[in-house]
């Protein structure tokens, strides 16, 4: 019998099942197709080649394996008919296609048996972060490709339902409230944006449902005794902290600033970074706020001089912020921001209609700004669960989008966080098939009181492992995505990329392609140079001749007053008390070095000692200079001013008396100084000056400093010493040294410097040969108290000024001190050169040696005895005159006799002489 030509034809066909709860088909199907093979069976096989023959190839079937039911023969070759499980009959034409459409049909209705799951999602079309606009579409792709696969849920066909919850808490109440309360029952919530995922996930626990969430990025999500059914495949925002704790040393910042949106996952993020920064050793110095308007944080940010600035804000609220920004001029090479990376790339050129800044002014202010941002796209080519890989992943959302331009579609960049996180639940829900059914569950039997579900559910979801489009995808136990960070800078418009930080091995891979609108990163504040105030070195010079001049005028009025210490003229001033004075003016001289010294010249571990020596040098230089004239002036006062029976007592003059005297003012100062400095030391502090910007655009700030010597307690020493001694003018440098107590308080010096003034004046108009410079003394004293008046509060208000205080202290030594020496010693050199004595009385000391000071006291008695019987004589002649006027005005004791001596009875002349005689003899008054 002969059969008709055979073709070979292989069938090929089937598209996507459709998911129909037909299991009361299943056991007709089966049979009519086992009754179908038994009668082909019968038939007549042929082995001969595939030529001809009508193929049924199994493996070309819609309904492949492992969809293939278990009964189906496998045909696999053109050969002959091997066993049940492989091989290939030849049947006729119409045979074979009843064969065919048998087989499909079977297959059909296998894929018409899965059972539905439902997923509730909230996806955020609009609002801060209006991701849903691609993330939608690459949910709705993975979720196609994981009902295609049979080995992923074979059973089941996972179907989305989803609204737009506008990133708004309020709405996404109402629709979460739909969603629960409306059938079907949902299996597994996926909100969005973290404001909504924190309403979703706290509620959720209360209906057993697990929520997987693609954008939150909010740290509080992390807590697992609020939200304790809560994953998510975007990584918490605390993840960004590391990275950028680690920029902030990479360039050497410790003082940042914040502004952020007042909203929890904003806040809870900063308080993660505070902690951070804290344990690194940085300072968060400006916290700013808002809810809506940015406008009065930006300006507290200016006003508190902010540079280095961490922005945490949502899309929309960053175009505000950055107007802001630019309005205020919080930009440029001074400022560097730190901003979320998960906006659009062309977030600032989007015109928003809340702002009116232009878009080259966004442009400018936005310039040089870092983001930090999850890595959400593998950067390897590697075919992860879905078979894809990211790049083949782009291509086909783009093709999803229509063409829409990427930087322009909110979530392109959390796109493959949410197609991981349907392949993330697919796996999980895949995982619990066999767990459940070995407790008699099955993922159809879900409802919200069944908790064991749920659980297994969770215990899928918490060890999931695999890879994805966006990375490998592996959960925390907060249930949070572990990642690396990406760091990028918009340079030109357009974001580079600059490095890589890997926060769970602490390594920055850094590419050192970051760029700056100035030299480099700029300072985290303003940069503030310490620079200390030194003296004018041109100054220091000039009063340093001054001094030197002087100390050698010293030494020269010194020499002379020990050479011609013999002469008598120099013997009556006292010679030794005019040496010390000497010697304490040239010590006075002396502490203009050490007062012109300053950290210029020595090591500040060296400055006490030169406070030491400025103390002590004027001290004693004040001690001998005025201590000495103090006492020739207080001698001539109690020699010359007591009554008569007391001068008699005085005027002999001890030598030792005046000595003792100078010897125990200097002791008391000694004393006082000793105490001090074992009390309480001097040591150097500094003064700081209001800071000054250099003429130049720099990025700096001058902070002026001036040292200073000083103690603990100051205002005691002061007190007691110093400012006893701020009348005299030898002083008034220490006045400049610690002239921050502007109260003066008059020790005992002042006292004696008053007292010196008074005796002085009281002094002025006495002649003595025992002292005879004293009104000179008298003068000096004078002099320097006036000078004293007008230096000492000019240098206390100039203390902050070194140039002019120094000046100032530095002239009044000067002067007090040349003034001092003119007027004690220049006289007495002019008297013994012009008058020559000093030849004199050295020829005459050379003769009679030492007997030369007896016979001028011997001497100076006897003219004074004379001067004395001198002055009765003249009291007495002055008696006499006095009373002889009186006699002559008295006419009895006038007689005349006429007719003698005088003729024709007039008196002669003896005759009236011998009467006036005889009336004062009679009187008493005058004995011849």
């Amino acid at each position: 019998m002969s059969y008709p030509a055979y073709h070979s034809f292989c069938i090929e066909g089937g598209g996507p099942a459709n998911s129909l709860k037909l299991e009361r088909q299943r056991v007709k199907h089966h049979l009519l197709l086992l009754l179908l093979l038994l009668a082909l069976s019968r038939s007549r096989l042929q082995s001969s080649s595939c030529c001809g023959a009508v193929c049924i190839h199994a493996a070309s079937l819609p309904c492949a394996e492992p969809a293939r039911p278990p009964w189906l023969p496998r045909w696999d070759t053109c050969s002959k008919l091997e066993t049940p499980a492989c091989g290939m009959a030849r049947l006729s034409r119409p045979a074979a296609l009843l064969l065919s459409a048998l087989i499909c049909f079977s297959c059909a209705a296998a894929d018409k048996k899965k059972k539905k799951l439902y997923i509730g999602a909230l996806f955020p079309m609009s609002g801060g972060w209006p991701g849903g606009q691609a993330c939608l579409p690459a949910t709705q792709m993975a979720l196609q490709l994981v009902n295609k696969r049979t080995d992923i849920l074979p059973d089941y066909e996972l179907e989305l339902i989803h609204y737009d919850s506008m990133c708004d808490p309020g709405e996404a109440t109402k629709l979460l409230y739909d969603l629960l309360y409306t059938e079907p029952i949902k299996v597994v919530l996926m909100p969005g944006c973290s404001s909504v995922s924190t309403l979703v996930a706290e509620a959720a626990r209360m209906w057993n449902l697990i929520v997987l969430s693609y954008g939150s990025s909010s740290p509080a999500l992390s807590n697992r005794q609020r939200f304790p059914t809560f994953f998510r495949t975007h990584p918490s925002a605390t993840l960004h902290n590391p990275t950028r704790v680690q920029l902030f040393q990479k360039w050497k910042w410790t003082k940042i600033a914040t502004i952020q949106q007042t909203t929890e996952v904003f806040t809870s993020t900063l308080d993660d970074l505070e902690e951070r920064t804290k344990e690194a050793g940085i300072d968060i110095s400006v916290r700013q706020s808002f809810l809506t308007d940015p406008a009065v944080a930006v300006k507290n940010l200016k006003r508190q001089d902010a540079r280095i600035i961490v922005g945490l804000f949502y899309e929309t609220e960053a175009r505000k912020v950055f107007c802001e920004v630019y309005k205020e001029k919080l930009y440029g090479k001074k400022y560097v921001w730190f901003l979320i990376g998960w906006y659009a790339d062309n977030w600032f050129k989007i015109k928003d209609p809340s702002i009116n800044c232009t878009l080259e002014q966004m442009s400018e202010a936005v310039e040089g700004h870092v983001t930090t941002e999850i890595v959400m796209l593998n950067p390897e080519t590697v075919r992860g669960a879905s078979k894809l890989t990211s790049q083949e992943f782009l291509t086909q959302l783009m093709s999803k989008l229509g063409g829409k331009n990427p930087e322009e579609t909110g979530g392109f960049q959390e796109a493959p966080l949410a197609y991981d996180a349907v392949w993330a639940l697919a796996l999980a829900l895949n995982k619990t098939v066999g767990p459940l059914k070995a407790r008699g569950y099955r993922l159809e039997d879900f409802n919200y009181n069944n908790r064991d579900i749920t659980s297994e559910i969770y215990r899928a979801m918490n060890t999931s492992s695999f890879e994805g489009v966006s990375g490998h995808v592996v959960f925390d136990a907060q249930g949070s995505r572990m990642a690396w960070t990406l760091i990028e800078q918009l340079q030109g418009g357009s974001y580079k990329k600059i490095g890589y930080y890997d926060s769970t091995k602490g390594n920055l891979s850094w590419y050192g392609n970051d760029k700056w609108i100035g030299q480099g990163p700029p300072a985290d504040q303003t940069v503030v140079i310490e620079e200390f105030r030194y003296l004018s070195q041109s100054l220091f010079v000039s009063m340093s001749v001054f001094a030197v001049v002087g100390i050698l005028l010293g030494i020269v009025c010194l020499t002379f007053n020990i050479y011609n210490s013999r002469v008598r003229y120099i013997q009556n001033s006292q010679p030794y008390l005019n040496n010390m004075t000497a010697v304490g003016c040239m010590m006075a001289l002396a502490a203009v070095f050490p007062l012109g010294i300053d950290g210029l010249h020595v090591h500040r571990r060296h400055f006490p000692v030169v406070c030491q020596f400025r103390l002590w040098l004027i001290g004693l230089g004040f001690s001998l200079a005025y201590g000495s004239m103090f006492t020739k002036i207080w001698w001539v006062h109690t020699v010359f001013t007591k009554k008569d029976e007391k001068k008699e007592k005085r005027k002999h003059l001890d030598s030792w008396k005046l000595y003792a005297t100078v010897g125990v003012l200097l002791s008391v100062d000694v004393l006082l100084l000793m105490i001090w400095q074992i009390v309480d030391p001097l040591h150097i502090t500094v003064e700081k000056f209001t800071r000054e910007a250099p003429k130049e655009d720099l990025d700096v700030l001058i902070q002026p400093l001036l040292e200073h010597c000083s103690s603990e307690k100051m205002t005691t020493w002061l007190g007691e010493w110093i400012f006893s001694k701020a009348p005299h003018t030898f002083l008034s440098a220490l006045i400049e040294e610690n002239s921050q107590y502007s109260w003066v308080v008059y020790g005992h010096k002042g006292l004696l410097l008053l007292l010196g003034i008074f005796l002085a004046y009281e002094t002025k108009s006495i002649s003595t040969e025992k002292i005879n410079d004293h009104r000179a003394v008298g003068m000096a004293i004078y002099n320097v108290a006036v000078l004293c008046l007008i230096t000492a509060p000019v240098t206390m208000i100039l203390s902050s000024q070194q140039d002019a205080s120094f000046a100032f202290a530095s002239l009044a030594i000067i002067f007090s001190v040349y003034i001092t020496l003119v007027v004690l010693f220049i006289p007495k050199m002019r008297r013994l050169i012009t008058r020559g004595e000093w030849q004199s009385d050295a020829q005459e000391t050379v003769k009679s040696g030492s007997s030369t000071n007896n016979h001028d006291e011997e001497k100076s008695r006897q003219l004074e005895r004379e001067n004395q019987e001198l002055e009765k004589i003249i009291q007495e002649v002055k008696t006499f005159f006095f009373f002889q006027s009186a006699c002559f005005r008295a006419r009895p004791c006038q007689s005349i006799a006429p007719g003698r001596e005088g003729g024709e009875g007039r008196p002669s002349r003896n005759y009236g002489r011998k009467q006036n005689c005889n009336c004062l003899r009679k009187k008493g008054l005058f004995g011849m």
